[in-house]
């Protein structure tokens, strides 16, 4: 009579380890969100949803701005909020502040743009335009633009092409995009270069601050 042979210890582990899937890292920073909007200010989470984040963010994620002081950056032309192009040449002849941010009505996103908003008068003061740019389509831009009584330019860098093409550093392992300002002078040269992503209000301090000293 052939004899039943019991599978060790060893092998019970070995199959309960086959057969429970340990949590992806996407799925860890899923968890971190309980509701619809993550605290992060600019990065949009839900329960079902699990970032992508791919190994290759991970390495990138902490490389240099491509676009410096004294630079002049790659033109672009991207839609506005009204759906009309857009060129960076547009604003040669007097100083621009370039701001790129994560996305529409987030927490700290809208913070920005409002902050952006109530100093405009000082901006255009010191002879400044001011453009925003994001990924989101010029429908989202329009919405937001009109909810939050925006009085300048907001970009649609759909695929964000032009975020790559500057080199704008994103955040939390490449799973959050860049808060990232430039103040170009009138002949399209970079001035200043300031990154803040968790106290968005400081880029128009910053900024206001050059432009009132240059």
């Amino acid at each position: 009579m052939a004899s039943l042979s019991l599978p060790t210890n060893n092998s019970l582990q070995f199959l309960l380890n086959a057969q429970t899937p340990k949590p992806t890292f996407c799925q860890k920073i899923s968890s971190l969100s309980s509701c619809s909007q993550s605290q992060f200010y600019g990065l949009k989470l839900s329960h079902s949803s699990y970032l992508p984040i791919p190994v290759s963010s991970l390495v990138k994620s902490s490389i240099v701005a491509k676009v410096s002081e004294g630079s002049v950056p790659p033109p672009f032309t991207l839609k506005d909020q009204d759906g009309r192009n857009i060129s960076l040449s547009k604003f040669k002849g007097k100083p621009v502040v370039v701001y790129f941010y994560p996305a529409d009505e987030t927490p700290g996103c809208t913070k920005q743009a409002c902050a952006f908003r109530d100093s405009y008068e000082k901006f255009k003061k010191a002879g400044a335009d001011v453009v925003g740019i994001s990924g989101d389509g010029a429908a989202s831009h329009k919405a937001f633009a009109k909810k939050h009584k925006l009085p300048f330019t907001l970009l649609s860098d759909e695929g964000n092409k032009v975020r790559k093409e500057w080199g704008v550093p994103a955040d939390l392992f490449g799973a959050l995009p860049g808060r990232q300002t430039y103040v170009l002078d009138k002949s399209g040269v970079v001035r200043l270069v300031y990154n803040n992503q968790f106290q968005p209000e400081k880029h128009i301090n910053e900024t206001l601050k050059f432009l009132q000293s240059a």
